[in-house]
């Protein structure tokens, strides 16, 4: 049903929603689809929708539709992104609907649909063909009125009759006729818009610009004795018109493909999936209808519709979504799988877990979203002054036109025309957001999310970067580092001693537990047989052992919970202890020390991080000596252990009142409020969900050495943000004198702003292109 929306041709005016399209769009299980649900703070509760846009142009158009959206009663935010044609709002269903915000887009004179994969995909098709026939109308109208007019241009004075001349301009003005409806109707559409909803768009000088044209050569071609003169210029109006819709045409392609990687992160559910019923059989559902704990088969190629446990079968699974990781894992019987991910082995079937707002795939979508809409500081610096600019424009328009009434009356016309044309700040618009949008793509490819557009600005400036150590430079389990034996037991053999270890840390789920068991991974459990087994709470596990025709008593856990006697010197390490009732008392027997694992990356990433010429910091709530050898093995020369979350909110205050632009990369929850406070933030992909909200920048591969790349890329995209707005400054430089002067006919200056916007859409593009990391 959704679907039929996609029929009504954006570009058009646009009539209210049909009974049947409006019940559509405000069904509750249809808007899962691209609404998500959130608590309002009271207990009630907002939806967060996904509007696709068509009919944007320029920062006005944005505006314009935000505007028209936030004037809505029930709606509390709208985020318009014109770059990637896209709204998020978020509204009250108590008091609104989601045909009512269409309903508000519409009247304001652009589209507005539910961003579904197919309404995607329709609207991309069908505004496509749409552009494709403007601008075959106006190319193929502009050869025919070339054609008409090469003849004034090459014949000489008296060789074409005052008929054959009147006849030629009639024909011109025919075939123009075509192009100001047709091809042209959308400017003139845009800047009526702008004009009803009181703000002046990029259209107006465009559409300004044509209709003077028109006018005049057409007062001109009708009575050569009126205010206009003689002269004609179809051919420069039909010739800038397609110019102008092939520059549109290419920056809209452009900026499909700089979406492309964060459209692909949101397309990766099916429509449809095979639930199984209490017999097995398979029954084709909507994926909106799975319920927790129902079973799904998942076929090759098809995307896991809901985080589960894998039941039946084995595949390997594409987690790239997830973590960046392009190389496929295996995924079996007890397996989790993600939602999103694709199964790209056999078929399997999985259990439903987690559905819609819960799975981690929602959480980066919402996280895509707020990348694909959101407008940065510096960006809306330059929307603030495209509006003044514009009425720059008209004001320079205007005043040569008086200033060329007293040099050549005969040519104040064009030159006005040729100015109002030539210093449109279209290259002023397009050149930021369309480079960030790419810079964002690229980097989701990768595994990294830029929740604040504003971080990459800020990213070229870091001065320092300070690492929390547990879960960001190291993983999220422990290793056995070392064993020591305490006492002898003669009558025990070595491998029992090992299979009653293993066997007894397989009883818990503590982590030094599963770490202990991870490190006895083959023994013979079946050597060992565990009776009574109890676990106590901050001491540790206790059970009757029996193997070799013997019971024992036994504990592991804590050193005092195992018969270690007060005044032992202990590890500085984690560790556990294993006791055995001996001799009538209980003694004990061995000891197993364990270390935190360093990412295996972390060393080339902090490298990378120092080659770039940062200084490096390392926080963390550990002892000493262990902070001081993690720090000496990764290189970094400033290690403070012992840090509480003040501490480490102290450190970096006091490295921002010295004047240096930090950055945190943390992971806890304990980190939340540094990660607020830095200039920059960065959480890790398995970092608590308190983290990621506070972060700038997630890293959902986990990988410290993306780090650098991250760096790299913000410093690129920064760059040719800059290389575009000087460029469409230089641009404006040279063209205006040119257009004043009249050495700049209009046919010309539509050429060069066609060209300018499209020389600042292909020079972003290139962030698209994947950079190589940085040298280690």
């Amino acid at each position: 049903m959704l679907s039929a929306l996609a029929t009504v041709a954006p570009a058009l005016p646009l009539p209210p929603l049909s009974p049947t399209q409006a019940a559509a769009v405000d069904d509750r299980q249809q808007q899962s689809a691209y609404t998500q649900w959130i608590d309002d703070g009271t207990g009630g509760e907002l939806g967060q929708s996904r509007l696709l846009l068509s009919g944007l142009h320029c920062a006005a158009c944005a505006g314009q539709i935000e505007d028209a959206l936030c004037r809505v009663e029930g709606v509390q935010r709208a985020e318009v992104s014109g770059a990637a044609q896209r709204a998020v709002v978020t509204w009250n269903p108590q008091t609104t609907r989601v045909s009512a915000l269409i309903e508000a887009v519409q009247r304001a004179g652009y589209g507005a649909f539910p961003d579904t994969g197919a309404q995607a995909v329709a609207l991309a098709t069908r505004e496509t063909r749409q552009s494709v026939w403007r601008l075959f109308v106006a190319a193929f109208c502009m050869m025919q009125v070339m054609m008409y007019a090469t003849p004034a241009y090459v014949a000489d004075p008296g060789d074409i009759t005052p008929d054959m001349v009147g006849l030629l301009r009639w024909a011109s003005w025919l075939l123009s006729l075509p192009v100001m409806v047709f091809a042209a109707g959308s400017f003139f559409r845009g800047a009526w818009r702008g004009i009803r909803e009181g703000c002046i768009s990029m259209d107006l000088p465009v559409a300004l610009g044509i209709a003077v044209t028109f006018i005049a050569s057409a007062s001109a071609t009708f009575d050569p004795t009126g205010p206009f003169g003689t002269e004609v210029y179809f051919d420069s109006l039909t010739m800038f018109v397609s110019f102008l819709f092939a520059a549109r045409w290419l920056e809209a392609r452009a900026r499909q493909r700089a979406a492309q990687s964060l459209d692909s992160v949101m397309r990766r559910l099916p429509d449809a999936v095979e639930r199984l019923d209490a017999q097995g059989q398979g029954v084709l559902v909507a994926a909106s209808a799975l319920v927790v704990g129902d079973r799904v088969r998942v076929h090759a190629g098809q995307a896991f519709a809901a985080d589960g446990r894998v039941v039946e079968g084995a595949t390997q699974v594409d987690e790239a979504m997830l973590s960046g990781e392009s190389r496929p894992v295996d995924r079996a019987v007890g397996d989790e799988v993600s939602a999103g991910c694709l199964n790209l082995g056999a078929p399997v079937v999985m259990e439903v877990r987690q559905l819609g707002a819960h799975t981690r795939y929602q959480r980066i979508v919402a996280l895509v979203e707020r990348a694909l809409t959101e407008r940065p500081d510096f960006l809306l610096a330059t929307d603030r002054i495209a509006a003044p600019f514009l009425w720059g424009v008209l004001a320079l328009a205007a005043g040569a036109w008086g200033a060329w009434q007293f040099i050549d009356p005969s040519r104040a016309l064009w030159v006005a025309v040729s100015v109002l044309i030539v210093t449109c700040p279209c290259a002023l618009s397009l050149g930021a957001p369309v480079a960030l949008l790419a810079s964002a793509g690229e980097l989701a490819r990768r595994g990294i999310l830029v929740q604040r557009l504003d971080a990459l600005e800020i990213l070229t400036r870091v001065q320092d970067v300070v690492f929390d150590k547990t879960g960001t430079v190291t993983e999220d389990r422990l290793t056995v580092a070392h064993t020591r034996v305490l006492q002898r037991t003669p009558d025990i053999a070595g491998e029992i001693l090992q299979s009653l270890v293993a066997t007894l840390a397989r009883r818990s789920q503590h982590p030094l537990s599963r770490a202990l068991a991870h490190g006895y991974p083959g023994q013979n459990l079946a050597d060992v047989v565990l009776d009574a087994v109890s676990e106590h709470a901050g001491q540790g596990l206790e059970a009757t052992a029996r193997f070799d025709d013997r019971a024992l008593r036994v504990r592991m856990g804590g050193p005092a919970w195992c018969g270690v006697p007060d005044g032992v010197e202990l590890p500085g390490r984690p560790t556990v202890w294993l006791g055995m009732e001996l001799d009538g008392r209980l003694q004990p027997v061995a000891c197993f020390e364990f270390d935190e694992v360093l990412r295996a990356d972390a060393v080339s990433g902090v490298a990378g991080l120092t080659k770039a010429g940062l200084a490096l910091h390392l926080f963390s709530g550990d002892q000493t000596a262990s902070v001081e050898a993690m720090a000496s093995r990764l290189g970094i020369p400033d290690a403070r252990a012992r840090c509480t979350p003040q501490d480490k909110l102290a450190a970096v205050e006091a490295l921002q009142a010295a004047g240096r632009v930090v950055v945190m990369v943390g992971d806890g929850i304990n980190d939340a409020p540094v990660l607020a406070r830095a200039d920059v933030s960065i959480a890790l992909g398995t970092a608590a969900a308190l983290a990621q909200a506070r972060a700038d920048v997630i890293v959902l591969s986990d990988r410290i050495d993306d780090l650098p790349v991250l760096l790299d890329t913000a410093r690129r995209t920064v760059a040719i943000v800059r290389q575009n707005l000087r460029w469409a400054l230089a641009y404006n430089v040279l063209s205006v004198p040119l257009a004043l002067m009249g050495w700049l006919p209009p046919w010309l200056a539509g050429l060069g702003m066609a060209l300018s916007s499209l020389v600042v859409v292909l020079n972003a593009l290139r962030l698209a292109r994947p950079a190589a990391a940085p040298t280690r």
